[in-house]
């Protein structure tokens, strides 16, 4: 099958991957987008943990206040650069992060956090949540995502939620 340029354009924005990398796999795939976006996932979140080592010294603090003013949260999101923290990708997971965090009330960052013997579930961790704008993945995989597009390492280092009338 021939690969068209918009065939090219529609994986490329399902995936957010690369002009040849999309073209080289709708070669591979017979030009399968379904097939050719399954094998972009899962290159792309191998590439994502072969730099989950990586160091994460920039980055930006994203505040968030819900509608109303009763309800807000701020996210420090960590990244390799700083040219990367000013991307608009990187904005945007910022603003989602914390808007997730004013929405869902996390606990934690990581499941690694929980202290031992808690009774505490996975659900209090922010990285193991539903992503509330796209409830099919996690707020993990919603990272990893961006960690393949924009090439860098990224990790949530703190949060903190506040809300009317909590102590």
């Amino acid at each position: 099958m021939k690969i068209t340029a918009d065939n090219v354009k529609t994986l490329r924005e399902q995936s957010g991957a690369g002009v040849m990398d999309c073209r080289n796999v709708l070669a591979e795939t017979d030009g399968d987008i379904e097939k050719a976006a399954a094998i972009l996932k899962e290159r792309n979140l191998y590439k994502a943990e072969k730099k989950k080592e990586r160091s994460t010294s920039q980055g930006i603090v994203e505040a968030y206040v819900h509608t109303g003013g009763r309800i807000g949260a701020l996210v420090e999101l960590n990244c390799e650069t700083d040219f990367v923290a000013r991307t608009a990708e990187f904005k945007q997971l910022a603003h989602d992060l914390a808007m997730q965090v004013a929405a869902m009330d996390p606990q934690f960052v990581s499941k690694e956090e929980i202290p031992a013997g808690s009774d505490l579930t996975e659900g209090v961790c922010l990285l193991q949540q539903p992503f509330i704008k796209c409830t099919d993945i996690t707020i993990q995989d919603h990272i990893k995502q961006s960690i393949a597009k924009l090439g860098e390492n990224i990790k949530v280092k703190r949060f903190i939620r506040f809300e009317m009338g909590e102590s």
